[in-house]
C-alpha cells in the first residue's frame, strides 16, 4: 500500500516518462485506481483514492445502469483505502465513482472502472512492455501505472537472447540488434505484473532464426522453389521450417519449456512475418504454413497446459489476417491480428473483429494497429470502432507510451490529453463490457438499418460522412453504438486526421424493433460522467414497423445505446 505521504504528492503532481519526453501533470482534486487489473470471483476489490482537501468520500458502484453499492469513507493525511465484495459473477464490469465531500458539499468526482473474470483471457486488455535495460529500477511503478487503464496482460516484446535461444548464457546480455539486456530486469517486471494480477507473456517468433543457427542446421529451413532459404529482414533472420515432426518444430517447443521452466511467464506469445506462406522442406516436399501454423499452435498449448495448467495461455499473431481462417478455432485464448493493407478504413477494423468472432467461436479478438498518439483523433476513433465491436486494442504498456510502430521500442508518448482520453475510453470498455463484449455477438448486419437519425446518413460503407451503427446483441438486450464519422478528411485509421468528427447535437433517432422494451439508457465515454443515462422514449409505428423514438444531447466520437427487452 502506498505510504499516505506520497499519496498526498502524487495526488497532487506527478511526471510521466517516455520517449524522453517527460509530461508534467496536475491530477484532478481526487482519483482512484484499482488494486488490482482486475478481480476473481469471491475476491473483494480494492482502490486506492488520493485527493487533496476534503474530509470524507462517498462511492458509488455500478453494473450497467443500476447501483448496487455505496461506500462511505474518511480520508486521512489525502488518501484511504475502499474495499467491496461484489458477487461471483464473472464475467462483469462495473463502475465506480467517487465524490469528495466536505461536510455535504461535493468538492470533485472521479470515476474507473474494474470487473470480475475467472481468467485474463476471458476479457483481455493486452498490452506490452519493451525496456529490459540492466538495473531498470521502476518495475513496480511502471505497472502500476497500467492499473489506470486495466491492462491485464503484457507481451514482453524482445526480451529474448536470440530468436532460436531465447534464454540468455549469462546475465546481462545483448539481444540481436544490439541494446543491453537484463533477465533480472525481465523477472523484477514479471514479479511487478503478477502482484497486480497481470499475466505476463514472452514474445517468440514461430520460425525466425539467427543466420549463425542457419550455418549450423541448414537442413532446418524452410526453402524457396529455388532452393534457397527464405530470409526476412535482409537475412537478419532466416525462416525456418515449423512443421510438426520437423527438427526445428521440436526445437523451438523445447525452448518454450525452459522459459516455462526457468521463468514465472504465463503462457507463449508467437509472432510471425505474413510471409512466406508455402514453402518446401530439405526434402522437397511442400510446406503450407497456413495448415503448420495451427498445428503448431496446438502443440504449444498442450505444452502451456502441461505447465501452467489451465491458467496459462497461448496467443499466436495472424499478421494481416492470415491465415485467420485456419489459426482462429485452433486451441489458442484469443484470436489476435496485426493490422496492415488492405484493411486501411476505420470499419475495416470492425469487420475484422467481427470475423474473426465468429472464426474463433466467440474467442475475444485483440488487434494491433498501430497510431502514434499524437494523432489523438485517430486513437480515439480506433478505438471507438474497435470496443463498439466487442474487440480490444495492443496500444498501451510502457510508462505513458502508446504503441506508434511494429518494433515496439519505438513507441509514441501520450500528452496529458491523450492520457486521460484513453483512460476514459478503458474504464468505459471495461464498465459495459457485458454489453458490449463478453457474452455478446455481433449483429450488425441484421440490426444496423433498424436505427435511423433524422437527417443523417447511417447507411454506407464507406468509414467517413456518416454516422456509422455497430449492433451487439445478448440475452435480452441490443447494444447500438454510433461511432461519429462525419467531416472527416479521410476514412483511413492510419492517416493522421487534421480534426475529430463533426459533433450533433440535438439527435432524434428512432430505432424499429418489434420486441418490448422495459428500458433503454445511453453512456459515452467521450465525457467526464461515463454513468448510464434512461431515456424516456415514444413509441410509434410506421410504414417501416414498430419503433422507439428518443434524443440524444449530443454525439461526439461514441455514444452506446442499450434496449432491454422484457423477458
Amino acid at each position: 500500500m502506498m505510504r499516505a505521504s506520497l499519496a498526498a504528492l502524487l495526488g497532487a503532481l506527478f511526471l510521466v516518462f517516455a520517449g524522453g519526453k517527460a509530461y508534467m501533470q496536475v491530477n484532478a482534486a481526487v482519483d482512484i485506481v484499482p488494486h488490482k487489473a482486475f478481480f476473481r470471483p469471491g475476491e473483494t476489490a480494492t482502490f486506492l483514492v488520493t485527493a487533496r482537501g476534503g474530509e470524507r468520500a462517498e462511492a458509488t458502484i455500478t453494473h450497467l445502469a443500476e447501483t448496487v453499492a455505496v461506500l462511505d469513507v474518511t480520508l486521512r493525511d489525502g488518501s484511504v483505502a475502499l474495499a467491496w465484495t461484489p458477487p461471483p459473477d464473472a464475467p462483469r464490469g462495473y463502475g465506480i465513482t467517487v465524490r469528495l465531500l466536505d461536510g455535504d458539499r461535493t468538492l470533485a468526482t472521479a470515476s474507473t472502472a474494474f470487473d470480475v473474470l475467472e481468467r485474463w483471457t476471458q476479457a483481455p486488455r493486452y498490452g506490452f512492455l519493451s525496456e529490459f535495460a540492466p538495473g531498470r529500477d521502476d518495475a513496480q511503478a511502471a505497472i502500476d501505472g497500467l492499473l489506470r487503464y486495466h491492462v491485464n496482460g503484457l507481451q514482453f516484446y524482445d526480451w529474448q537472447y536470440r530468436h532460436e535461444t531465447l534464454l540468455p548464457p549469462g546475465d546481462p546480455y545483448t539481444d540481436p540488434l544490439g541494446r543491453r539486456m537484463s533477465l533480472a530486469t525481465v523477472e523484477r517486471l514479471i514479479d511487478a505484473a503478477h502482484a497486480r494480477g497481470i499475466a505476463a507473456m514472452p514474445y517468440t517468433a514461430i520460425y525466425g532464426a539467427s543466420p549463425a543457427f542457419y550455418q549450423q542446421h541448414p537442413e532446418w529451413a524452410l526453402l524457396q522453389a529455388t532452393g534457397k532459404p527464405f530470409e526476412f529482414a535482409d537475412g537478419f533472420l532466416i525462416i525456418m521450417d515449423p512443421s510438426p515432426g520437423s527438427p526445428w518444430n521440436a526445437h523451438l517447443l523445447g525452448e518454450f519449456a525452459r522459459v516455462l521452466d526457468e521463468t514465472a511467464f504465463d503462457g507463449i506469445h508467437i509472432d510471425q512475418y505474413g510471409a512466406p506462406q508455402i514453402g518446401k522442406n530439405a526434402a522437397g516436399e511442400r510446406v503450407d504454413l497456413a495448415e503448420v501454423f495451427p498445428a503448431f499452435i496446438d502443440q504449444t498449448a498442450v505444452l502451456v497446459r502441461e505447465k501452467r495448467g489451465e491458467a496459462g495461455a497461448v496467443i499466436f499473431n495472424a499478421v494481416r489476417n492470415w491465415p485467420v481462417d485456419t489459426v482462429a478455432s485452433s486451441d489458442q485464448d484469443a484470436v489476435y491480428i496485426e493490422v496492415w493493407d488492405p484493411y486501411r478504413d476505420f470499419m475495416d477494423l470492425h469487420r475484422l473483429v467481427v470475423r474473426a468472432q465468429d472464426l474463433g467461436g466467440g474467442k475475444p479478438v485483440i488487434l494491433a494497429a498501430y497510431i502514434h498518439p499524437d494523432h489523438r483523433h485517430n486513437v480515439r476513433l480506433a478505438n471507438a470502432v474497435i470496443f463498439a465491436s466487442g474487440g480490444t486494442h495492443l496500444e498501451l504498456g510502457e510508462p505513458g507510451a502508446m504503441l506508434a510502430d511494429p518494433y515496439f521500442p519505438k513507441f509514441g508518448a501520450m500528452d496529458a490529453d491523450v492520457q486521460a482520453t484513453t483512460r476514459r475510453y478503458y474504464d468505459f470498455l471495461v464498465r459495459y463490457e457485458d454489453v458490449l463484449a463478453t457474452g455478446t455477438t455481433d449483429a450488425t448486419a441484421a440490426r444496423g438499418d433498424a436505427l435511423l437519425i433524422e437527417g443523417v446518413r447511417t447507411r454506407s460503407l464507406r468509414s467517413r460522412d456518416r454516422v456509422a451503427v455497430i449492433v451487439r446483441q445478448g440475452r435480452d438486450f441490443e447494444t447500438f453504438s454510433l461511432v461519429n464519422l462525419l467531416g472527416l478528411d479521410s476514412g483511413e485509421w492510419a492517416r493522421p486526421l487534421a480534426g475529430g468528427p463533426d459533433p450533433l447535437d440535438d439527435v432524434a433517432l428512432r430505432i424499429y424493433t418489434d420486441r418490448p422494451v422495459a428500458r433503454l439508457w445511453w453512456a459515452s465515454p467521450d465525457g467526464d460522467n461515463l454513468d448510464a443515462v434512461p431515456v424516456d422514449t415514444a413509441a410509434g409505428r410506421d410504414e417501416n414497423g414498430a419503433y422507439v423514438a428518443l434524443r440524444l444531447p449530443r454525439l461526439d466520437y461514441w455514444t452506446m445505446i442499450v434496449l432491454e427487452y422484457e423477458s
